[in-house]
């Protein structure tokens, strides 16, 4: 086993209520250079955030990427668009052809194809008359140093997950429970 597990984000679903706080903040968070994140959506680009938000009749939850140790879209990626760097997994934007492998082999479903935008236009694809798409995931908001998603969540139902970290606290829980039932 690695020493050093990636950090993900997750989500408590008895606490998110759905107010879709953190989908407008992951979109502003990754559009500030290009300054749509300002009017948060215009009618040309919707807002797109990098997590998504999923309900049935009792829970909802956003569903992210969870930064798997031996990832299925970085290992399948055909054209290497997908990187691995301090334990983040991330989308090379300008390498990305759009060919859904990634979007199949993530077990998680936070991986999802979209359309790319320049100058408030989709991007069209050479040939066809349809936009060029592009995969878009969490990057746990890499530029930043702070998660745009954790942030902005009113009921502090999204939480970073650190796994060596929670199972060290765990033992040492575990550990100290024993003791007290010793004495």
């Amino acid at each position: 086993m690695k020493d050093k597990l990636g950090s993900f984000v997750i989500a408590d679903p008895n606490k998110c209520t759905g107010c879709r706080s953190c989908e407008v903040a992951c979109f502003t968070m990754h559009n500030k250079e290009n300054k749509v994140a300002y009017t948060v959506g215009t009618v040309e680009i919707p807002v797109i955030p990098r997590l998504y938000l999923v309900k049935d009749d009792k829970f909802c939850m956003p569903v992210q990427c969870r930064h798997c140790e031996d990832a299925p879209c970085l290992n399948t990626c055909p054209v290497k668009a997908i990187k691995r760097e301090n334990n983040i997994i991330s989308v090379v934007e300008e390498r990305c052809i759009g060919c859904k492998t990634c979007l199949l082999a993530c077990p998680f479903g936070a991986i999802d194809l979209l359309p790319q935008y320049k100058d408030g236009k989709e991007v069209e694809q050479i040939g066809i008359d349809d936009s060029n798409k592009m995969a878009y995931k969490c990057d746990l908001c890499k530029q930043n140093n702070k998660l745009a998603c954790v942030e902005a969540c009113p009921q502090e139902a999204l939480k970073l997950v650190t796994p060596m970290d929670d199972k060290k606290s765990k033992n040492k829980q575990a550990a100290l429970s024993l003791l007290m039932t010793n004495k």
